[in-house]
C-alpha cells in the first residue's frame, strides 16, 4: 500500500503544473485524499482535498488557482497549480487521510 507522487520542478511565477499521485494497494475512489504541503520553515498546510463522492475542497491561499481532481481507472489523483506564486514553494505530499503519505514532490516558483 502507497502513494506515488510525480509532476514538481521549477516553474515560473504566473505558469501552471500538473502534479500526479498514483494509488497502489487501495482504491483511491473510495477514500479521502488530499494534498498537503510544507514550506521552507512553515507549518504543513491542507492545499486541496476530495472525498469519496469526488466533492473537492481547497485551502483558502489556493483558491481559484488550484484544482484537486481523480481518475479513477488509472487510481490517479491530480493536483492541477495554475498562476502559481512564489509563496506556492513547498514539497507537496498527497495523502489517504489521515494515514497513509507519499514521498513529496518539490515544487519551487522562481524566475
Amino acid at each position: 500500500v502507497q502513494l506515488q507522487a510525480s509532476g514538481g520542478g521549477l516553474v515560473q511565477p504566473g505558469g501552471s503544473v500538473r502534479l500526479s499521485c498514483t494509488a497502489s494497494g487501495f482504491t483511491l475512489s473510495t477514500t479521502f485524499m488530499g494534498w498537503y504541503r510544507q514550506a521552507p520553515g512553515k507549518e504543513r498546510e491542507v492545499v486541496a482535498t476530495i472525498s469519496s463522492y469526488g466533492t473537492p475542497q481547497y485551502g483558502d491561499s489556493v483558491k481559484g488557482r488550484f484544482f484537486i481532481s481523480r481518475d479513477n481507472p488509472k487510481n490517479t489523483m491530480y493536483l492541477q497549480m495554475n498562476n502559481v506564486k512564489p509563496e506556492d514553494t513547498a514539497v507537496y505530499y498527497c495523502v489517504r487521510i489521515p494515514d497513509l503519505w507519499g514521498q513529496g514532490t518539490l515544487v519551487t516558483v522562481s524566475s
